[in-house]
């Protein structure tokens, strides 16, 4: 059907204007104010007067924030993009990421404060009063629930059936027992278990997987690293977990040996505890040229000449040495078990022996 206006030839009078509203939808609001101004303030000032000098103030304080917002992303960009920390050595990736996180707290923290200060100084508010009715269903509603209810419960038939409601209460009497048996699984506490390993005195250090001792002279090549674990204990895989040695043979010339630490190593084969200090990840990584140690979880790194001392990463010590020595027949064995806890730190309760 067509418009008599425009059958007439003359021009709509809603021609280029918005359509008219739908039957239904609320009307357009008289005003844009969030709040209506029954206060007599200023129009869109929700019936509150700003000191407008202090509005400046604030307006400007709320800007500079959200410039400073601005440049850190833009530092952040420029870091992230031509200057990445993965290129490189570990100085040039610890700078890159102190500037990177340098730069994103800065952007937050200038975002939140400028927005804050928007809303403290520059929005004004008014105290709304709602209306609260009374909660409860009115009799006549209850009645009727009431009596729903009752007639469920009869047609359930468990107030005739006495056998059924008595073994459906013996039934449910184990389940809220359940949580209790799940807590067990919490506890107990390790106590000093996690302090000692499968490792002890004469303890042949064998290859984990074949189960071969090894000797000084089968383990000679400079650079090599291997992973060993305690004779007897290639089939216990609580005692594999924490017992893991990485086995490297270090230059020993090149070797910085902690006081009280001298015959701990075997011509420079040394024993370290494989478990990261960090989390508990394997540390199994290792680079010939630098002699580090890495994790890969985290980045953690140590440093295989200086007693696997943290030199990047979230590790928090270095990772527990294994003294070593060698029996009458020539094979590897351990002098002691570890002198502190293996894994992470958090396990660690008290001094360590060394």
């Amino acid at each position: 059907m067509t418009d008599n206006n425009e059958t007439n030839g003359a021009p709509s009078d809603e021609e280029g204007r918005a359509p008219k509203r739908v039957i239904g939808t609320p009307p357009p609001p008289p005003t844009h104010d969030l709040l209506p101004d029954d206060t007599g303030g200023a129009e869109g000032t929700g019936g509150y007067q700003l000191d407008e000098k202090k509005a400046r103030a604030a307006e400007r304080a709320a800007g500079a924030f959200f410039v400073l917002t601005f440049v850190a992303g833009i530092a952040f960009i420029v870091f992230y993009a031509v200057w990445p920390g993965h290129v490189g050595n570990i100085n040039r990736a610890t700078s890159s990421n102190y500037a990177l996180g340098i730069s994103l707290t800065l952007a937050f923290l200038g975002l939140a404060v400028g927005m804050t200060i928007w809303v403290r100084h520059l929005m004004t508010s008014k105290e709304i009063i709602q209306e609260r009715h009374e909660l409860s269903s009115p009799p006549e509603d209850r009645q009727v629930f009431n009596e729903y209810f009752q007639q469920g419960v009869q047609e359930s038939g468990i107030t005739q059936r006495r056998f059924l409601r008595r073994t459906l209460l013996l039934a449910s009497a184990p389940l809220g027992l359940l949580p209790l048996v799940l807590l067990r699984d919490l506890g107990p506490l390790p106590e000093k278990k996690l302090r000692h390993t499968a490792w002890k005195n004469g303890t042949r250090l064998v290859v984990d997987g074949t189960g071969q001792p090894l000797k000084a002279s089968d383990f000679n090549s400079p650079g090599g690293i291997i992973t060993v674990v305690p004779e007897g204990a290639q089939n216990n895989l609580d005692d594999i977990a924490k017992a893991a040695v990485l086995l490297i043979n270090l230059p020993p010339d090149q070797m910085k040996v902690k006081k009280g630490r001298e015959n701990w190593h075997v011509g420079g084969i040394v024993a370290y505890s494989k478990i990261c200090t960090h989390v508990g990840c394997p540390a199994a990584l290792y680079e010939q040229t630098t002699h580090h140690i890495l994790c890969p979880c985290h980045q953690s790194t140590f440093d295989a000449l200086d007693s696997a001392k943290v030199i990047f990463g979230p590790a928090a010590r270095p990772l527990p040495q294994l003294p070593i020595g060698v029996n009458s027949e020539g094979y590897l064995v351990a002098t002691s078990d570890f002198h502190e806890p293996i894994g992470p730190s958090f396990w660690e309760r008290g001094k360590s022996k060394v």
